[in-house]
């Protein structure tokens, strides 16, 4: 390590690394995230390529985070750490056979923390792509992002069973798939003894941030248990949304059973309703969720085929994982699951919901 440090080669590397750096700080603040990021961009290329070239270990990123610490004691970003991540950043992308110029405008628009997060937990640059994008779409904080890395977004948005395709015109269509997902996870639902009392609805709304955040970016609460009267007889739908980008409303619909095809029915009643009794003539139809505790695709994607609305369904997940000192403590599935449907019974018996 002595002996490279002292090579005209690694002088003068470390020399030109100065000089990007002094540039970068003449042009802007360093502050600012495109100057940084392309900042950092020259930099984790910079260590590739002549880490590369000139066969040298690994180690000696350590005395070139000293080396620049030293000549900019007052500037933060160039640890081991960080310039190690510089270098798994460039290299994650440039090995993709992507566009650089674009990838470089494309990862220019979230902030370093995001981008090495993504970086750091992302198989594959397609769900890298995806999850810049949604960040810059939602203006995702970074422990925002890292929750719905952890809850796998990626894998599953649009995979919700629809009659989209045959409802809905294009790109109306395809633009209300791609906002849906399955399953959705409502993991902020640890429900206690005390909570049995209360059905999905209730605890939904009582998290309606975190139940927003897990509908994804565009979703506005409008109510719950919103009355319809249609032919002198009351409905009552279980959640109302509106969806600023698809410019429509959004029904939700909470079945605390497994999906059944006279769900279908009765969710294209209520979109029929809302289209006739709340929409306006400058709003695009009502599309309806059902969420279900479990489903059978087949069966889902037979009973949509009849209807004439369009309507997604798809399963949700109140608990994840609950940690061992807390299990004896919460009710299981089991006994949630037979609390709601005799809450959902009785709450039922007047209003004509299933």
């Amino acid at each position: 390590m002595d002996l490279i440090q002292h090579t005209s080669e690694y002088k003068q590397w470390i020399e030109e690394l100065k000089s990007e750096i002094q540039n970068a700080q003449i042009k802007a603040s360093i502050s600012v995230n495109h100057v940084l990021l392309d900042l950092y961009w020259k930099i984790g290329k910079s260590i590739s390529e002549t880490i590369s070239r000139k066969k040298w270990g690994a180690s000696v990123v350590e005395k070139v985070s000293l080396d620049l610490k030293k000549h900019f004691p007052n500037q933060q970003g160039f640890s081991r750490s960080n310039l190690f991540s510089m270098r798994k950043w460039y290299e994650f992308y440039v090995n993709s056979g992507l566009d650089i110029e674009k990838v470089q405008q494309l990862v220019g628009q979230i902030p370093w923390g995001q981008n090495i997060l993504i970086v750091s937990k992302s198989n594959s640059i397609e769900e890298a792509i995806f999850y810049i994008n949604k960040t810059v779409e939602n203006n995702w904080s970074r422990t925002v992002l890292a929750h719905q890395i952890d809850l796998d977004f990626y894998s599953r948005a649009g995979k919700a069973i629809t009659n989209f395709k045959e409802t809905l015109p294009e790109p109306h269509s395809e633009l209300a798939r791609e906002t849906l997902k399955d399953p959705y996870k409502f993991d902020f639902l640890t429900l206690t003894e005390k909570a049995l009392e209360k059905d999905i609805e209730e605890q939904l709304v009582k998290h309606i941030t975190a139940f927003l955040l897990e509908l994804g970016g565009g979703f506005s609460f409008v109510g719950r248990q919103v009355p319809l009267k249609i032919d002198g007889e009351d409905f009552y739908i279980d959640l109302l949304f509106y969806h600023i980008k698809l410019k429509c409303y959004v029904v939700v619909e909470l079945k605390s059973v497994k999906f059944r095809a006279e769900y279908a029915g009765k969710m294209n009643l209520y979109l029929s309703a809302v289209d006739d009794l709340i929409k306006t003539e400058n709003e695009n139809p009502t599309i309806g969720l059902l969420l279900c505790k479990d489903k059978s695709e087949v069966i889902a994607e037979y009973a949509l085929r009849g209807t004439t609305q369009p309507i997604g369904v798809a399963e949700y997940e109140i608990i994840k994982s609950v940690p061992a000192d807390l299990k004896g403590e919460l009710p299981t599935i089991e006994e949630i699951e037979k609390e709601l449907a005799i809450t959902l019974e009785i709450k039922g018996s007047g209003d004509s919901k299933e």
